[in-house]
């Protein structure tokens, strides 16, 4: 199992986003998989379980990131957002509004 460097990218920004709807076990997973870069076979030895039991894991893993923001959209909603924020005429905007703005900002 591999996968492109996008795609990582992509299934670390979920996990960022929605790692609290994991188990402890499923983070640990993608953690070793996807952060520390351990193989299949590591993995599998240092949780005393079979290769095939971590690939089957991490797709499991892979597939419930995927359904989490395809039903929730918290990932694609803040990209609109930032999006949104940074499009904005500040030079135009009272000091107030600057402020508001970077309020939100904090809250991403």
């Amino acid at each position: 199992m591999s996968y492109k460097l996008e795609e990582t990218i992509r299934l670390n920004q979920l996990f960022d986003t929605y790692q609290e709807l994991l188990t402890g076990k499923q983070r640990e997973y993608f953690q070793y998989y996807f952060s520390d870069n351990y193989s299949l076979s590591e993995i599998g030895d240092i949780l005393s379980v079979s290769r095939n039991a971590v690939h089957v894991q991490i797709k499991n893993i892979v597939k419930n990131l995927e359904n989490f923001e395809s039903k929730l959209r918290l990932m694609q909603k803040s990209k609109l957002t930032y999006e949104l924020i940074e499009s904005l005429d500040r030079d135009s905007m009272s000091d107030r509004t600057i402020n508001i703005i970077k309020q939100i900002e904090k809250v991403k």
